[in-house]
């Protein structure tokens, strides 16, 4: 049934069109005028033996007047103002309520309107507060945690979709993708002017997958980013309605991509030649579907323990030991705030994230045996360089799980004792003595630190920026010739 406000409305714009007034129409049926002016501007519910005559009267069907839309443009304006001025936020201010009167413009509704829903959004973006993000980060690293970062459902629907053009095993290529995109409606269009917040641009409209130059550096990952745009659509996911959502929406896109880029069946039977040799590398995964290391890296433990029977932990860690991006399922003491977060914790010195920095020769993996205070770790890392600073990808598991994987005969051993500050974060005493006072270090401190989360209708997307793209790159404009 329709709310108070659309049905009123609704029963106003049939009155008029059957060209009655008020008291005319409560003649007809034997109802004040006071009352149907009640009920037209949502102040009282009518019953259905009254809703029953008024249909009759005005030469409609109930179901008519119990549509959910509103009736006119007109009309639909006017219920919007009326939610935004019942809202608290509008409340609290103390300001009068408008009423849209005959004669006021539709220009001054739409401006009226607009300014509510503009607030509104400032409103609720003030709400998503750095703690805020940090909490539903651990939320959801957490809920991944639950259940071994395997989603069946999302490896359904891709073993599906790449089964469905032809694709059975090896690097998924990008004329596979492309075609993956046809089935769904979609094209594929490489441009030069991207706007700048956004990674790729999904236009419904249009049918199309908006996507950086292929010829940049590293353009394998334009697969990824493609998949991860179908994923949005195949997923059912809407307009997030929180960062929450956001995060939960960018991590399943994400999952699905990287179960297209590295299929269930052909990564499995990968995966379990490899333990049968008891020779588990993440950089073999890597080369044999052609993604990047970190890809494969979190394909493993999306299938590590869930296929493998193998408990496994990731890390991400920055150049000056924070971590970017942590899961574990294995037991490793990963550090965390007072919210339980670990996204910009640093790792401990001693760990193979941090060491593997100090290798002259990165080509391959460096292995390690850590010892913690939860118990001994083998770990394989990786180490990379990004856009402004070097980072590191770790795959470990329990001491007893070591046996399956290549590098387990390493010498490098090493001790932790974190989350201990005496471990690695607080200096020797005579060190203190001898410095205080006598030395002052600039801190490096990451931008996200001095900002809020990024503004727009998608967190990091200007808006302006996105629909100014969208009108150039629609079909029949000049940027399409």
């Amino acid at each position: 049934m329709a709310d108070l406000p659309t049905l009123g409305r609704r029963i106003r714009h049939f009155r008029t069109a059957a060209g009655l007034t008020l008291e005319e129409l409560g003649a007809r049926i034997d109802v004040a005028p006071s009352q149907l002016s009640l009920i037209e501007n949502a102040r009282r519910e009518p019953r259905l033996t009254l809703l029953t005559d008024l249909a009759r009267a005005v030469g409609v069907t109930v179901a008519d007047l119990l549509d959910e839309s509103p009736p006119d443009e007109r009309s639909a304006l006017e219920i919007d103002l009326e939610r935004a001025q019942s809202r608290a936020a509008y409340r609290e201010l103390g300001l009068p309520t408008v009423r849209p009167s005959k004669g006021m413009a539709d220009d001054v509704l739409r401006a009226l309107v607009g300014l509510h829903g503009e607030l509104d959004r400032r409103a609720r973006l003030a709400i998503a507060t750095p703690e805020e993000a940090r909490r539903a980060n651990t939320r959801q690293r957490r809920a991944m945690q639950a259940v071994d970062s395997h989603l069946p459902e999302i490896e359904a629907l891709a073993s599906r979709d790449v089964e469905a053009v032809g694709h059975r095993g090896g690097a998924l290529t990008h004329r596979t993708v492309s075609l993956m995109a046809e089935r769904m409606g979609l094209d594929l269009v490489h441009v030069g002017d991207l706007p700048h917040s956004a990674r790729c641009v999904l236009d419904l409209e249009n049918g199309r997958i908006y996507l950086p130059p292929a010829s940049i550096p590293g353009g394998h990952g334009l697969r990824s980013l493609a998949l991860q745009s179908m994923a949005h659509l195949v997923l059912g996911h809407g307009e997030p309605t929180d960062y929450a959502d956001f995060l939960r929406q960018r991590q399943e896109a994400s999952y699905y991509a990287a179960a297209c880029l590295m299929p269930l069946g052909p990564t499995i039977a990968f995966l379990e030649q490899a333990k049968q040799e008891r020779n588990i590398a993440i950089e073999d995964l890597r080369d044999a579907f052609g993604v990047t290391h970190e890809a494969a890296a979190l394909r493993f433990t999306n299938l590590a323990t869930s296929r493998l029977g193998i408990p496994v932990h990731f890390l991400r860690v920055d150049g000056d030991g924070s971590v970017m991006r942590a899961y574990e399922n294995d037991g490793l003491p990963l550090p965390v705030d007072a919210t339980g977060s670990t996204e910009g914790q640093l790792v401990c010195r001693h760990w193979s994230a941090r060491n593997a920095f100090s290798r002259s020769t990165r080509t391959t993996e460096y292995y390690q045996y850590t010892d913690t205070p939860k118990g001994t770790f083998f770990e394989a890392t990786q180490t990379g360089q990004g856009d402004s600073d070097e980072f590191s990808i770790t795959v470990g598991v329990p001491y007893q799980e070591s046996k399956w994987f290549r590098g387990r005969e390493t010498g490098h051993r090493a001790s932790s004792r974190c989350p201990d500050l005496t471990c690695c974060r607080r200096p020797e005493p005579g060190s203190v003595e001898r410095w205080h006072g006598r030395a002052w270090a600039s801190a490096r401190v990451h931008a996200h630190i001095f900002s809020p989360l990024p503004q727009g209708t998608y967190p990091g997307i200007d808006d302006r920026e996105l629909y100014d793209f969208l009108e150039s790159h629609s079909p029949g404009t000049a940027a399409d010739g």
